[in-house]
């Protein structure tokens, strides 16, 4: 496995491997959310390189870049016994440059939801993915259900600005009591932990009326914030049963829809989602 820290490196790097070429773009704190979409990137491409940068322009001013989790030996050696060949860490440095002034907005499907909440949110993410599909030049790129909001963003940019890579979404993958991974998990406090489930309860109950037959969007967010309201600790930013391509709020759901969600628990900011009425892997 090749470490690389510089963008030259990079370039050197891509040129060296074999095609096809898949990237998984991270923020390190590796779990086997990350580690799902690393197999699946090794089971589809010649070569595989994951990305590890925490990327501070996507963190607001009050938001939690200094304390994100870091623990980059960790990082290396699962990544090295799942096959990478490449691991890409560049510093701050290397991705914003001095004098950096360039910022890539993509503009309706970044407005609702985590865009409403966190101003300037996928300014950064949309910027530091169009950053490393042109450092890497990816054949397909691999992204987490996890983060349906982001996952749209990213596959507006990628038709819009012409990148031509193979956008690919893994299920989210979760704890037992159905907790999403995520490595902000690590914040939560015993008491938080084990109230921090109510979150998939809550969109379990969308599931649940769902199959009932309701199709009214009121009736299911009401229903999910019932659930919420049953924890003292959970305080919910957002409730949403969404289009799940231009996440528009629903009034009928008569296709697909994107039941998604927002609870702070303590300090700790907890997103999840579930689709109602497919396959979430056959989302567009």
């Amino acid at each position: 496995m090749r470490l690389i820290h510089s963008v030259a490196e990079m370039a050197l790097a891509r040129s060296e491997v074999e095609r096809p070429l898949g990237l998984v773009p991270t923020m390190g704190a590796l779990h086997e959310g990350h580690l799902s979409l690393v197999r699946r990137a090794r089971s589809e491409n010649a070569s595989v390189v994951v990305t590890i940068f925490v990327n501070p322009t996507q963190f607001g001013p009050s938001e939690d870049l200094a304390a994100y989790p870091r623990d980059p030996d960790r990082d290396l050696a699962l990544l090295e016994a799942e096959g990478a060949d490449v691991v890409f860490m560049p510093p701050p440095k290397e991705v914003y440059p001095a004098g950096y002034d360039t910022w890539v907005s993509v503009e309706r499907t970044s407005e609702p939801l985590e865009g409403a909440s966190r101003p300037g949110h996928f300014l950064g993410v949309a910027t530091v993915v169009c950053k490393l599909f042109n450092m890497v030049r990816p054949d397909r790129a691999y992204f987490g259900q996890k983060d349906a909001q982001q996952l749209q963003v990213i596959r507006r940019l990628n038709s819009d600005l012409n990148f031509d890579v193979k956008i690919n979404a893994m299920p989210t993958v979760r704890e037992p009591d159905g907790l999403a991974m995520s490595s902000r998990n690590a914040y939560l406090s015993p008491d938080q932990r084990r109230a921090a489930p109510v979150v998939y309860a809550a969109l379990q109950a969308a599931q649940e009326l769902y199959a009932d037959g309701a199709r009214q969007a009121s009736a299911v967010r009401e229903a999910m914030q019932r659930v919420l309201a049953s924890e003292p600790l959970a305080q919910p930013e957002y409730v949403s049963i969404a289009d799940p391509g231009t996440l528009a709020e629903l009034e009928l759901i008569d296709g697909p829809a994107l039941a998604s969600l927002a609870v702070r628990i303590g300090t700790t900011r907890l997103i999840d989602n579930v689709v109602l009425g497919t396959d979430e892997r056959s989302l567009p």
